[in-house]
This record gives C-alpha cells, sequence and structure tokens, in this order.
C-alpha cells in the first residue's frame, strides 16, 4: 500500500475512476466484475495501490472504452516502474514539485504563457537565484541551491533526443524584470535568444502595445500527455503547483493558450524585441 503516491499514479487511479463512472458503474459493481473486493478498486482509483496493464484492459473493457490511444496510454502508465531523478529530492522538496518533473519528464509537448516571471525551463542558475531569494516565508541557502539544482535537472527535458518540444508565450513585463540587476537580467535575455535557435523550441513575445488580452492575469503551463484525455494544467500558486485535468478546465485553456499564441509577435520579431531589450540594459 502506497502512503504517499505520485502524480502520475493518482492521475491514473483518477482516470480509471472517471471511465467507471462514464459506465455508470459504481466501485462495488467494478469489483464484483473484476472479482475483487470494492475497497481493492477504491484503492486503485486512489493510487494507493499499483495496477497491471493487464489488470488495466480489462478493467476498460468493463468500462466500454474503445479507444486504444487513451487505453495504451492508461497501460503505459502502469508499467513504467523507474525511480525517476526526481526522488532524489522526495525528501528535501514539496510533493508537488516532484509531480510537476514527473509529468514533465512524460510529456509530449510544453505550452507556456507567461506574464511576469521567465518560464522555469528557460530560466539561467542566476535568474531563478534571484526568485528563490524573494520566496516567503524566506528559504535558507541550502533550500536554494537545492531548488536552483532541481529547476535545471528539469531543464534536461530541452536537451535529451529527442527533446520535448516547448511553445512559450512571454510578455514583455516579464521581460523587462531585472531579477538580480542589469547584468543577470542580460544574461537571462541573452538566454532566451539562445534557446529560441532550437527547432524545438517556439518563443514568442507580446509587447505592452498589444494591450489587455485573455488569460493576462495568470501564468499558464500547459502539459500534452500522450492523448489529449491525459494533458495536465498547471498552475504556478505561491504555495507550489496546482494541477488540473478536468476535461471542461483543459478545453478552457487551451482555448486560452490559442488566443494569447494568436497575439503574440512572430517568433523572428519576437527574438529581435527581446535582443533589443538585453543590448539597451
Amino acid at each position: 500500500m502506497r502512503a504517499n503516491p505520485t502524480g502520475r499514479q493518482l492521475r491514473l487511479g483518477s482516470e480509471l475512476r472517471k471511465l467507471r463512472e462514464r459506465a455508470g458503474l459504481t466501485a462495488t459493481q467494478a469489483g464484483q466484475l473484476l472479482g475483487v473486493k470494492q475497497n481493492q478498486i477504491s484503492n486503485m482509483e486512489a493510487g494507493r495501490v499499483g495496477v497491471s496493464p493487464e489488470r488495466v484492459r480489462t478493467l476498460v473493457g468493463h468500462y466500454r472504452c474503445a479507444d486504444e490511444g487513451v487505453v495504451n496510454a492508461l497501460c503505459d502508465m502502469t508499467s513504467d516502474r523507474t525511480r525517476g531523478w526526481w526522488e532524489e529530492y522526495r525528501e528535501i522538496l514539496p510533493a508537488p514539485l516532484l509531480d510537476l518533473a514527473e509529468i514533465e519528464h512524460h510529456a509530449g509537448r510544453l505550452r507556456t504563457s507567461v506574464t511576469v516571471h521567465i518560464p522555469g525551463l528557460l530560466q539561467t542558475p542566476e535568474h531563478a537565484r534571484e526568485i528563490f531569494r524573494q520566496d516567503a516565508p524566506e528559504l535558507s541557502p541550502p533550500d536554494i541551491e537545492h531548488r536552483i539544482s532541481f529547476r535545471i535537472k528539469r531543464q534536461a527535458v530541452l536537451f535529451r533526443d529527442p527533446p520535448t518540444s516547448q511553445h512559450v508565450v512571454i510578455h514583455e513585463a516579464a521581460l523587462r524584470m531585472q531579477f538580480g540587476g542589469p547584468k543577470v537580467a542580460r544574461q537571462q535575455l541573452d538566454h532566451l535568444v539562445e534557446m529560441s535557435d532550437h527547432a524545438h523550441v517556439v518563443l514568442q513575445v507580446i509587447p505592452f502595445s498589444a494591450g489587455a488580452f485573455a488569460g493576462s492575469g495568470q501564468s499558464i503551463y500547459y502539459i500534452h500527455g500522450s492523448v489529449p484525455q491525459l494533458d495536465s494544467v498547471n498552475l504556478d500558486q505561491s504555495h507550489g503547483p496546482v494541477f488540473l485535468d478536468a476535461e471542461t478546465q483543459l478545453q478552457k485553456y487551451r482555448v486560452l493558450l490559442s488566443r494569447i499564441e494568436a497575439i503574440a509577435l512572430a517568433p523572428a520579431p519576437s527574438r529581435d524585441f527581446i535582443h533589443t531589450i538585453a543590448r539597451n540594459l
């Protein structure tokens, strides 16, 4: 029995519960079909116990799920039992941060819109250090260094083979926030330009002149799963990451991101825009 299931384990259980409920079955009825007790089904859906690919296929067969892509994706979630690098931080950092790294590791594509901060996967260590120095309550120097190393290790998804693609929209306000002073800010902007040269990184800028736009009041991090049903939205709050995965929520943020990307400058003008700000620091 797992005392602290990971975000991925919780998501698998949540998806099994959604399929059961759509089929109009209670946990007791599902247990009878599988030949187990009701509490076994409840524990599976809560991520407290593991479930084999074979059992997933049996369950979703009873739930009349005909989408083979979804079935295969759920089975993949059960068969990956490797301990990711983020487990090194299990006793050091809050669990939601580890869940974020795990979800990113398995993501098919990443989309981000930010207004004030540079996205974590594109931050330099110096920029990240200044961000963490502003945390409340104040972090100790060792805690800051742990968070920086964790953030840099997360960035590996952009450099593996094949790399995860990332589409980023950054508001001009974030580009002009001089965290750490002009030198650190210039290095951060130069890093953005350098990253935008990679084919798998699409970077767009929304200038102040664009005016108001939908979704401007929050940072949005949309993480595409292997199938749309397994997408996630991460909203970065002061108390840590908040994950959303209800279909209505996913649809809302897909629409918001599409609107945001549509009003932003194209990638080439965006690079020139960032380069101009950096040159004037």
